[in-house]
This record gives C-alpha cells, structure tokens and sequence, in this order.
C-alpha cells in the first residue's frame, strides 16, 4: 500500500508552518515555513502569501490527501458580499475594544456587570475579554460604521484560509461564496457568539456585538469531518482548529493533563469532559478538536517578557538563562509583574508592569533576570490555580511553546509550581495537530466510526526542584500594583 501523506498548517500570530507527515505513523517528511508582519492588525492578504511560501518551502501538496488548518484564535475577518477583506483583521492580542468587552458584559446584565458576566458565562462558556471576536465587532460597530454597515459575513483566521485552500476568494462584480466558509468547535468558541454547551451559535449576542445579525458565519465541522477539498480537487480539507486545541490533539491530551504553553501568549489549558462556566472570566470554558472541551487560561505576556528582559540586559536567551539561575530563588525580594502588553488574566488591559521590592541587593542582572523569569511563571501559576478552582484535575504538566526552550524556565517552573513538569521534544505542535486531524479526516472516510490516529509520541525530559512557596507569596502581594498606559 502506497504511503498516504497528510501536511498541517499553523497560521500563528508571527509565521506560518507546515508540516508534512505520514497518515498512518506521523513521521515527518518534509516541511516550510514564512513570516508574518508584526502588529495587532493585519491584512489577511499577508497570512495566505505566507502560507503560500511555506507550503512551497514544504515541496508542495500535490501529493497529499489531507490538509488541516490550525491558527490562532479570535482574529476578526470580516468580509462583504463580494468576499473582500472590509478592513485589516483585528488580532487577539489588539486591546482596543476592551470598553467594547466591558459594555458587553454590563449590557447582558442590564447594567449589572458581575450578573452580565454569570449570564455570558452561562451562554457561551467564556466571559468576553477585548480578546474576543464579539468584542471586536462591537468596536467595529462604534468605531467604522461605516465599515460595520459593509460586513456580510465574520470569520477567524484560520476558517479564511481553509477558504482560500478550497479556491474561493474575492470576486470582481459579483457575490462570493461566502456559504463555503468552515469552521470548527475549538475556534468557534473563541468568538463569544458560540456555545460548547449546546454547539450552536447564539445569533443574540452576535447582534449585540454587531449591531444586527444577518451576516454568514461559518458552518461549524464537527473533529473528523471534511469541509471539501484544496481547489481544483486536490486533498481534502479538514475542519481545522484554534492554536490551542491543535497542540492539545498533537500532545494527545487526556483528562488530567495541563499544558501549559509559553509562546506569544501564555496558556494553561486542560481537555475535560464537560464545559465549563466562569463567570470571573478566568477560565474560559473553550471545545477543544476531538469532541472535548479545552478550559483555558491565557495572558498576554509570556515568551516576550523574556524577550524584554535579554534586550534590557543586553544578553541572548542562553545568557539570560545563565543570568537567572545565577540568582536565588525569589531574586532576593525583586519582583517583577509583567504586564507589559497590558493583560487579560487578570482583565487589565491598560495596565503596565512593575518591578518591586529593588534594594541596594538586588539591582544587578541576575537579580532582574530572575525576575522575568519568576514574574511569568507566577502568571501561569496563577492559571493553573483557577483551573483547579473550577474543578480540573491537574495530574500532569506539560511545559511547551517556545520558552519552554530556555533552560532558566524549565529549571525554575517546578519551584513555582510546586509540580514536576513535562518538557516535550520542541515541536510545531499546532501544525503537528493539524496534521494528526487532516490523519483523522482521511481516516474518517473510510470508516466514519474511526477515531484520532495513534502516533508515536516524542521523548520527553522530566524536571523536579524543590517548592519555592515564597516566590508566589511575594508575587501576590504586589501583582495589582500596577500603573496604568499613558492615554487610556
């Protein structure tokens, strides 16, 4: 039997990766990536040429016969009736529609923010944030009507792409095929206006967003369903999925596993078997890429706090993490909250960061890199704690995402989170899972009862420090004594 190939795509806020595996065992056989523009804006124009380059990079996917999609999630695409893009996609990480989340949140509970949150919270699993696609129509509305007044149809990343695979696209003069676009459960519910508890969308809080509710929203796939085929009938397209869930079905995940990922934001997500229902709006109760559901605690600070920090400094990552296991734990009282990007958990998303706690001691490299270091973990704890709250078994940890590859992270995480944790072999984990869906896709039509393909997992590293509670306490005490940024 001829060997049968499948690629993933990852369509991440920085570049776009594709891989290129074997259906049946999952090895890697060839692969391309390109970048993407900086911003928390941007044209969809540029993710497709990306993805254009870095599937040739790939060598092509003439002979593949399945392709899933993975992105990041919340993006709005909005599109009119012709297909064209109506104004350069608003990105998760883009905190302008934060008045717009929080008249959203009061407007559901008639005026009463903490019963508008219980109410979002109940409809659709999430409490929206400025993250959150509902959020951004809603400044769209406020902002551009006359742009709002142009929307026909909404997507998100990752469905626009699967769009363009599939051969549609703007047309000259005459009405696209905005019907075709696709989507799945995981990056649907990223929207605000889809709920993982009944699976359907919630064209009411679409409307309070948008203003109205006569636009085309993706039809949602369920885990192994084919939404057509690359154009020209090529490889069938799977149903695709949010950036998380992808690395989530690449980790094959289970109930009590907790990943936490560190990469442009940072993520605690676990796969439970029921939804969720914060009405803090910690936990956002997501649907994950195989039937599931995907709790998930996300900031906005992660990799690029570490970034700040080497630039400050004056050292590349290897001395930075050099630097910061040359310092005690809890840096000798420094703390810093890194908020430098504003935050959304906690929901501040005019906040700054702040360094505590400096002293004749502690102002030398070391001291601050250990901060950095210490500051971002404490984050993620935080996260890991409102997991628990909302009753998520947490038996595992797997630390990925890009700045789980310095040193000074893995070694000082077990001491922050009183946990050993799980280091994977560096991966593209979310084209990885994109790859392993496209797998299940092609499984699917043979046999519509078959499940998620098993490939072979990657080595893993095992690291264990000692508890470190006093960095945490020292943490807590200072993380909301934060400036705010200038002009909000």
């Amino acid at each position: 039997m001829a060997r049968r190939l499948v690629a993933g795509v990852d369509s991440s806020t920085q570049s776009c990766k594709v891989v290129v595996r074997d259906a049946d065992t999952g090895a890697l056989v060839r692969s391309g990536r390109a970048t993407h523009p900086d911003g928390t804006e941007v044209h969809p124009r540029h993710w497709w040429e990306a993805l254009q380059q870095a599937v040739a990079q790939a060598g092509g996917l003439d002979d593949v016969s399945a392709v899933a999609v993975g992105g990041q999630q919340h993006g709005m695409v909005a599109l009119d009736e012709a297909g064209q893009v109506v104004r350069e996609a608003l990105l998760w990480n883009d905190t302008r529609s934060a008045r717009a989340a929080a008249d959203l949140v009061a407007e559901l509970g008639d005026g009463d923010a903490e019963a508008g949150a219980a109410r979002w919270a109940e409809a659709v699993g999430s409490v929206p944030v400025a993250s959150f696609t509902v959020t951004k129509l809603r400044w769209l509305r406020d902002a551009e009507p006359d742009n709002a007044a142009r929307v026909a149809a909404v997507a998100l990343p990752h469905d626009w792409l699967t769009w363009r695979l599939a051969g549609h696209g703007p047309v000259d003069g005459a009405a696209a095929d905005l019907e075709a676009l696709t989507t799945d459960r995981s990056d649907a519910s990223g929207t605000g206006y889809w709920s993982p508890v009944t699976e359907d969308y919630r064209r009411d809080l679409l409307a309070l967003g948008l203003g109205r509710d006569d636009v085309v929203l993706p039809r949602v796939l369920g885990p192994a369903q084919a939404g057509g085929r690359l154009a020209g009938g090529g490889a069938l397209l799977g149903p695709g999925a949010g950036d998380n869930a992808g690395a989530a079905l690449a980790l094959g995940m289970r109930p009590g596993d907790v990943a936490l990922s560190i990469g442009t934001s940072g993520v605690v997500s676990a796969v439970t078997g029921r939804p969720t229902t914060d009405a803090s709006g910690l936990v956002t109760g997501f649907a994950d890429a195989s039937g599931a559901y995907l709790p998930l605690v996300a900031t906005l600070n992660a990799s690029r706090v570490l970034d700040a920090a080497a630039r400050l400094l004056g050292v590349d990552h290897a001395g930075l993490s050099e630097l910061a296991l040359s310092a005690p734990p809890g840096a000798d009282g420094l703390v810093l909250v890194p908020y430098l990007e504003g935050e959304r958990t906690p929901n501040r998303p005019d906040a700054t960061g702040a360094l505590h706690g400096l002293r004749l001691a502690n102002t030398t490299p070391a001291h601050l890199a250990r901060a950095a270091v210490e500051g971002l973990l404490c984050g993620l704890a935080d996260g890991l704690d409102a997991m628990r709250a909302q009753g998520v078994d947490v038996e595992r940890v797997l630390l990925i995402g890009g700045g789980a590859r310095s040193e000074a992270v893995r070694r000082v995480a077990p001491s922050v989170l009183g946990l050993d944790v799980v280091v994977p072999e560096p991966g593209e984990y979310v084209a990885d899972g994109a790859a392993r869906q496209a797998a299940w896709v092609l499984a699917a039509t043979e046999d519509p009862e078959a499940e998620a393909p098993v490939w072979e997992a990657s080595g893993t590293e095992v690291v264990s420090a000692p508890a470190a509670p006093h960095v945490r306490e020292q943490y807590a005490a200072v993380r909301e004594l934060t400036g705010t940024r200038p002009g909000a």
